[in-house]
């Protein structure tokens, strides 16, 4: 067994057989974020260093890709929908963060990281405002663990608690895309719930996702760094052009189905390149006081947009 274990061949056969079954439709969001956990944790993933930049770059195209099963009506009333619970959900959580890291006593930029990915899309604004509060590297790396530890439990959780409560699929849509971090989960979680939840989910996130943008500026003048760059998330663009395209060139109705299906696709294989990069020595790498700072942003998040979108 344990030469099984260090063969890299076998190792990486392994992995491009559960990759490809997550292309497959036998294999729903949480089984391949799942599947990639445990392989990570059994054999290892043989291919861990390379596949940071092709999660971001996959997970872009796919969600591009659903912008072909929405139409514009669709996306202006998710958008719309869901605009007064996203300013007050930011707001909430970005000052609650900073209240809750002077009381854990954290590093004001690992509280600013927790806080920015709560709020607003996870990884990306991590990303997003690293450069500009320019935090240590195990601070980003910290931030990163956590967010993904709680994204990877919302993607079971969400659907399994929307169906007890018997949420309709359009508020189950708008509370992913106000609870959950990353794009990738609210997607994964959404679309196991159904079609309707994923179209709402899909378009409350990205519109949310420009919130990267204000959030950065007024990231400069907090942290007095007037000459950092903003990092802008071009491919909301052209998410928002394969809807146009779908709504006003009837040649696009064709092909709009097997183009969603292909994009699901690309998510759960996303997914599963997700929880292949976690590991038991990442986890082990979380305190206590980040952590506890995370999951009460989460919770809060979680709770009130639930309440909010019931009520």
């Amino acid at each position: 067994m344990k030469d099984f274990i260090q063969n890299e061949t076998t190792r990486k056969t392994v992995f491009m057989i559960l990759a490809g079954l997550c292309l497959t439709p036998f294999i729903s969001s949480p089984i391949a974020l799942a599947s990639g956990f445990i392989l990570a944790v059994c054999i290892g993933n043989p291919f861990e260093k390379h596949l940071h930049p092709y999660i971001h770059l996959l997970l872009q195209i796919s969600i591009v890709g659903l912008g072909f099963g929405l139409k514009l009506d669709e996306a202006l009333h998710a958008g719309k929908t869901g605009l007064i619970l996203t300013v007050v959900s930011i707001v909430t959580v970005m000052v609650l963060g900073y209240f809750l890291g002077r009381i854990f006593k954290l590093e004001r930029p690992l509280a600013y990281l927790l806080s920015a990915g709560t709020a607003i899309c996870g990884g990306s604004a991590i990303a997003a405002v690293s450069p500009i509060i320019k935090p240590g590297t195990r601070q980003i790396s910290l931030a990163l663990a956590i967010v993904f530890t709680l994204n990877s439990i919302a993607l079971f959780v969400y659907p399994a608690i929307g169906h007890l409560l018997n949420l309709s699929q359009e508020q189950f849509g708008l509370w992913c895309a106000v609870g959950i971090h990353d794009t990738s989960s609210v997607v994964g979680a959404a679309g196991k719930y159904g079609n309707e939840a994923l179209k709402v989910a899909t378009t409350v996130k990205l519109a949310r996702a420009l919130w990267i943008i204000p959030v950065s500026v007024i990231t400069m003048f907090i942290f007095k760094n007037k000459e950092s760059t903003i990092k802008i998330p071009w491919f909301i663009g052209y998410f928002i052009l394969a809807i146009l395209l779908n709504t006003y060139f009837p040649f696009f109705d064709r092909f709009s189905t097997a183009i969603t299906a292909l994009a699901k696709s690309g998510l759960n294989l996303t997914l599963f390149f997700i929880g292949s990069t976690l590991s038991i020595q990442t986890l082990k790498t979380i305190g206590f006081r980040p952590l506890l700072t995370a999951v009460l942003l989460w919770v809060t998040i979680s709770i009130g947009s639930l309440l909010y979108i019931i009520h």
